[in-house]
């Protein structure tokens, strides 16, 4: 393909498109693995894995087989009928450490509006307490674009201009228990927040913090909701963040990277939150559909099959080791390294877009967290190879910054 091609497919975007995005002036063409080419050839070592989606990489060949295997065989249903691969798929996820009950819908921000319907019914319903439908959320938090998700998303450059939101939500700190304590009541429905606050600059709380969230939200009769969207599906090295933190919520919510780039996202709650749901309370047209469910099966079993997890494992501490030692030779410019796994930042002394945007012009793919870090999201399937390939790159753009 020719740069005239791309230079006219920019164009007709430019006519045809909302302004909503901000995009780099790149028409991606194919990939292969941790590798993406543009219309023009040119290849990029892609760290962003389509914000954490690709969890296989791209041009997966067993996970391309899949889709197109069900694609000849049955595409869409409805939930008006039982969906066999969607049942193969919560069978799946049943194995993993979360036990529950599980609704599939296509994104992470229907996933956390599901979650927050659920845990208002369970409260007003199931425990007869009708007052109890405030909802606990953080500063820095990024739960989505819908109205509901915006609601609970603690960024204001978000929430501009959508207003009114949903009544009802307070905002406290991030990893701030007393925060927490002072502002729980006998009206509060849910505190809900992200493991690891990734958006908002892959803030890690601090070692019990989530323990004794748990506590005070048992203390409290509210229910705890953890937004797994980005940390989910094996990104921090178990296939659920909290597995980590010695606890378990009462509601999960995973999208990104569970069905490997297919939209699909799902709302787990536990047995005694899911008596909430009943039968038309609340559906997805498209969730959970056969061929987003076989897609999610493909990846739940490459997981296992491939030893994903334990690759994260290794690969996230050496690409935080290497991100440190970045980290030191261009401090105080550099400010450290947050994260867990293959979700890792390297925080910088003022805006990191323009870091991110050098990166790129010399061919590596990174994006931007919370303003200041600059994130490493990579496919689960990364190597030793890649990762020195981009802290490469990255050592060369700080020299010239």
């Amino acid at each position: 393909m020719s740069s005239s091609q791309a230079q006219e497919l920019m164009g007709a975007a430019d006519k045809l498109l909302l302004k909503n995005y901000r995009q780099s002036p790149i028409v991606m063409s194919r990939g292969e693995g941790c590798a993406l080419w543009d219309m023009e050839g040119r290849r990029y070592l892609d760290m962003t894995a389509g914000i954490a989606v690709c969890a296989l990489g791209h041009g997966h060949k067993g996970l391309a087989e899949a889709i197109a295997a069900q694609a000849m065989r049955l595409i869409h249903t409805s939930n008006l009928y039982y969906v066999e691969t969607q049942l193969h798929f919560a069978e799946a996820l049943a194995k993993r450490a979360f036990k529950g009950r599980a609704f599939f819908c296509n994104s992470g921000a229907e996933a956390n509006e599901a979650a927050l319907k659920i845990a208002r019914r369970y409260q007003v319903t199931v425990k007869a307490q009708p007052n109890r439908t405030e909802i606990i959320a953080f500063e820095g938090s990024f739960h989505g674009r819908t109205i509901g998700a915006l609601s609970v998303t603690g960024q204001p450059k978000y929430r501009e201009g959508f207003g009114p939101l949903l009544p009802g939500v307070k905002f406290v700190p991030y990893g701030d228990l007393e925060a927490v304590k002072s502002n729980i009541g006998p009206n509060t429905c849910a505190v809900m927040l992200e493991p690891i606050a990734a958006e908002g600059g892959i803030l890690v709380p601090h070692a019990g913090y989530l323990q004794a969230l748990r506590k005070v939200c048992d203390d409290a009769g509210a229910l705890l909701i953890f937004d797994e969207v980005q940390t989910g599906v094996g990104r921090t090295g178990t296939f659920y963040a909290f597995e980590q933190e010695g606890m378990v919520p009462d509601v999960i919510t995973l999208a990104k990277g569970i069905a490997g780039g297919v939209p699909m996202g799902a709302m787990l709650a536990s047995e005694e939150v899911s008596r909430a749901f009943e039968p038309g309370v609340h559906a997805s047209t498209f969730g959970g559909n056969p061929l987003a469910s076989a897609a999610a099966l493909y990846v739940q079993n490459a997981i296992d099959s491939l030893g994903l997890l334990k690759n994260v494992q290794d690969m996230g501490a050496y690409l935080a080791s290497e991100l440190a030692r970045l980290s030191d030779a261009y401090a105080p410019k550099t400010k450290g390294v947050r994260g867990r796994g293959l979700l890792q930042g390297l925080v910088i002394d003022g805006d990191a877009s323009p870091i991110v945007a050098k990166a790129r012009e010399r061919g590596l793919l990174l994006s931007v967290a919370g303003g200041s870090v600059v994130r490493f999201v990579p496919a689960l399937v990364v190597s030793k190879t890649e990762i020195d390939e981009a802290i490469g790159i990255l050592n060369e753009v700080l020299g010239a910054a």
